[in-house]
């Protein structure tokens, strides 16, 4: 995984992440479940602390 911060606007910062792999890229659906449960691993508990 590779993680990505850049400073934007009035002071935000962005956060883009890549998923690699040494194989072939996987196909949409195996990308899709992929891009929710990294979602899910690397969000959720800040999203519950604003209560979302």
């Amino acid at each position: 995984m590779h993680f990505e911060l850049t400073e934007g606007q009035r002071g935000e910062t962005s956060l883009r992440f890549t998923l690699l792999t040494p194989d072939e890229a996987p196909d949409q659906s195996k990308t899709g479940h992929l891009r929710r449960r990294l979602n899910q691993l690397l969000f959720a508990d800040l999203r519950f602390s604003y209560g979302q």
